[in-house]
């Protein structure tokens, strides 16, 4: 039998919130809670896999997103044969194009579709005997990882924090004006070695003349990269003439829906990091080729992720098979047991460098009394 054939049976939502006591502060929002939504497939022959839909914004979203699961895309899939993951998401795909332009909701409908992908991909990782990262052909479970969702409230007692707990890269939130950026970073630059790498993120904070000023005021911080400076959807050129002007690296992904965008983001070469978020569009079988085609064109793959755990560590395991040699996996840095309970592994980083391990699909399966705690659906 085919080892990518598969017929789907069940799927279930869990949705979890987690309240945080320091909120997460971005340039656009700020979260008053950790939320997520866990995806559970199981085939016809009973094996179970584990995914992970995107639900940071807006607040009411993970509750949104289980809906549209249960009523939009599971009837799509459920009870049906497919030959590999890629025909599922293909028939989610086409079946949901139209409704993704008529009701204005393209992402939480490709989110919700990408989860699902990543637990199809699970389940069949785990149906082999296999971690995911040796199920997709990858030679080792080593990878890099930084620290990132660095606040920008006294955020060299983060760096500092994260530094003892083995991380040696960081990125700080920025676009709360120029005078507190600058003074943040001045503040890391001068706790951390000198080698260490730090990556900022404006969360689209800035207009393209805003940016080019801010990228001048940059320069003296090495920074490895700057992250989404301007907006997602502004013009290719303006993200090239940021390129061509300053000699920040500039790095973009997350927001960025459908093969045809990123081969458009990729070509353009104004971006030198590409990221893009499983968990956000296209799952496994949607970002395959674009890692491809990044890697293709000499640029560096670093995959987009704030969320918990389960897409976490497919995430990491999709890093490890293919990401190439430069790539560097993004673990936020605040507080959240929906991440560190439901991604065990990933607690443990020495000297920038974390182990997925052996275990079958992503290594670790949530357990119903675990989910218990947190979940609100």
């Amino acid at each position: 039998m085919d080892r990518l054939a598969f017929r789907i049976t069940h799927i279930a939502a869990y949705v979890l919130r987690w309240p945080v006591s320091i909120p997460v502060q971005t340039s656009f929002g700020i979260m008053l809670d950790r939320p997520a939504v866990f995806v559970r497939v199981q085939d016809a022959s009973g094996h179970v896999g584990w995914g992970e839909i995107w639900c940071n914004f807006p607040a009411c979203g993970a509750e949104h997103r289980a809906k549209l699961l249960q009523t939009v895309v599971s009837p799509i899939i459920q009870n049906k044969e497919f030959a590999s993951p890629q025909d599922a998401f293909n028939e989610m795909q086409s079946r949901t194009d139209v409704l993704a332009i008529q009701s204005g909701e393209l992402g939480p409908i490709s989110q919700v579709i990408a989860g699902v992908d990543l637990a199809i991909w699970d389940m069949l990782a785990r149906k082999a005997e296999l971690p995911l990262w040796k199920f997709l052909g990858g030679k080792s479970d080593r990878i890099y990882v930084y620290a990132s969702g660095i606040n920008p409230s006294n955020p060299e007692q983060a760096v500092l924090k994260k530094y003892a707990q083995g991380y040696r890269a960081f990125k700080l939130k920025v676009g709360f004006g120029s005078e507190k950026d600058l003074a943040n970073l001045i503040a890391m630059r001068e706790c951390l070695p000198t080698s260490t790498d730090l990556m900022v993120d404006a969360n689209q904070a800035w207009a393209v003349d805003e940016a080019l000023a801010m990228m001048e005021k940059l320069k003296p911080f090495d920074l490895k990269w700057l992250e989404e400076p301007i907006r997602a959807d502004c013009a290719i050129d303006d993200w090239k003439q940021l390129a061509k002007e300053h000699a920040i690296p500039l790095a973009a992904g997350e927001n960025i829906v459908g093969q045809k965008a990123f081969s458009s983001a990729i070509h353009s070469k104004a971006l030198t990091y590409v990221q893009p978020d499983s968990a956000k569009w296209g799952g496994i079988t949607g970002c395959l080729p674009v890692i491809k085609a990044t890697l293709d064109a000499g640029l560096t793959y670093c995959p987009h992720y704030l969320g918990g755990g389960v897409g976490l560590l497919a995430s990491a395991h999709l890093m490890a098979a293919v990401g190439g040699v430069n790539a560097m996996l993004e673990i936020d840095s605040n507080a959240n047991p929906l991440r560190t309970e439901f991604a065990s592994c990933l607690n443990s980083v020495e000297d920038g460098i974390a182990f997925l391990g052996d275990n079958p699909g992503i290594g670790q399966v949530p357990q119903e009394s675990e989910l218990r705690e947190f979940r609100v659906i």
